[in-house]
């Protein structure tokens, strides 16, 4: 169990975009497979299920984090209103919050 905390530091750096982590990638999810870690086999196959994804995320600057922040912030405060009011008031306190 000693590789567990070893293989997921290893991962850690690709977590910063960079040109290089597409291979990267791919050498951590071979070094997975290939050592006996259970718990980290069901994360490597959800990895391969939507590579694209992942390796646009490992590359590439951009983020759409901003955008799903700003998304739960609204469904946040239309449960916090849950179903008081309506569109005229989560529009209000969107737009002063």
């Amino acid at each position: 169990m000693t590789h567990l905390p070893t293989t997921i530091r290893a991962f850690a750096p690709l977590l910063k975009p960079r040109p290089e982590n597409a291979d990267a990638l791919g050498l951590w999810i071979a070094q997975v497979r290939t050592a006996d870690l259970p718990h980290l086999h069901a994360f490597t196959r959800g990895l391969e299920r939507d590579r694209d994804a992942v390796i646009a995320a490992v590359t590439l600057p951009y983020s759409n984090g901003p955008t799903e922040g700003v998304n739960t912030k609204t469904k946040r405060m239309a449960r916090q209103m849950h179903g008081r009011a309506g569109f005229t008031l989560l529009r209000h306190r969107i737009l002063l919050g």
